[in-house]
């Protein structure tokens, strides 16, 4: 899938997020699949399904709206709308959106939390660790726009 699809179904149009940063995405789970056991690699991977398993890849990766995750994730940067129980690894930036869950603890230099994301754990950081709560004004606009052209 390319970026500038994902991009614009969550509505976004500033490069400022990790999934601004992405060109593609190599690795794609659907909806209605289960994978069990452990992703390894170098590339960008998003899910959309169910995993059972443990992650640790130097991309990115996107655990989408509805996604289920059972295991600890590795990753370089994740971006989380699904809901997780396990440990998170970021290595560069962690973001929860709004429909995130995660029960399990937080590691990361830069964590980004949606309001309307639920965390059940603990953060782990460093001294320069950044915590960033905002409000997704990106999708409202997206909504908004779309409601006017019709």
């Amino acid at each position: 899938m390319k970026i500038e699809e994902l991009l614009r179904k969550f509505g976004r149009k500033q490069r400022r997020r990790t999934l601004d940063h992405v060109g593609d995405f190599t690795g794609m789970l659907g909806p209605q699949s289960v994978y069990m056991g452990t992703i390894q690699g170098k590339d960008n991977h998003i899910v959309y399904g169910e995993v059972h398993g443990e992650c640790e890849i130097e991309g990115t990766l996107v655990l989408g709206e509805g996604g289920r995750w059972k295991g600890n994730i590795h990753a370089s940067s994740i971006v989380i709308a699904g809901h997780v129980e396990g440990d998170i690894h970021a290595t560069t930036k962690l973001e929860l959106a709004h429909t995130a869950f995660v029960r399990g603890k937080i590691t990361s230099p830069v964590v980004a939390i949606a309001r309307g994301a639920t965390h059940d754990g603990s953060i782990r950081m460093s001294k320069q660790t950044q915590i960033t709560r905002y409000h997704e004004r990106r999708e409202s606009l997206e909504k908004d726009r779309h409601e006017k052209e019709k």
